[in-house]
């Protein structure tokens, strides 16, 4: 499964959303700021011009846009680092304030409904698309675990 796929699983709402909780200060605190703007084909970037790009993002992950699906999930990411230690101090998975080494083999620490458990524990402490995200990009990124949706919302 590519990256792109796994924001298409989540819906196009779910992107909105998402670009929504992007802290603009963090990319500028990580130096991600002029890098995204480029990439992301914009002449400003603030939380109005991302909210509006959501369209056309979105049609460039349906294109299958791994470049792009990669930029912005480092955005989203980086802007909720402190929701990324509660949850991988949770699983129990090793890491250093949110980032673990690359060839961390997390299928030990990742079995089971543990992505239900999560959600479960943080959705009411996190935004809970953001929650929702990290959880299938743990899994997509360790364990290439398939799109996961809450088992109230699953259809």
């Amino acid at each position: 499964m590519r990256l792109s796929e796994v924001y298409l699983g989540l819906g196009e709402q779910t992107l909105g959303d998402l670009l929504r909780v992007v802290s603009i200060g963090r990319l500028k605190s990580f130096q991600l700021y002029e890098r995204l703007k480029v990439r992301f084909h914009l002449n400003k970037l603030n939380s109005e011009t991302l909210r509006k790009s959501a369209p056309k993002f979105w049609q460039r992950l349906q294109d299958g846009d791994e470049e792009l699906a990669s930029e912005l999930a480092q955005a989203i990411l980086v802007s909720h680092l402190d929701m990324i230690v509660a949850i991988l101090n949770y699983l129990g998975v090793p890491h250093s304030e949110g980032f673990f080494e690359k060839d961390l083999n997390a299928s030990q620490y990742l079995t089971g409904d543990w992505q239900q458990c999560a959600f479960d524990e943080f959705r009411g402490k996190f935004p809970e698309k953001a929650v929702l995200f990290y959880l299938n990009h743990l899994g997509w990124e360790m364990v290439q675990a398939p799109i996961f949706l809450p088992a109230e919302t699953a259809a």
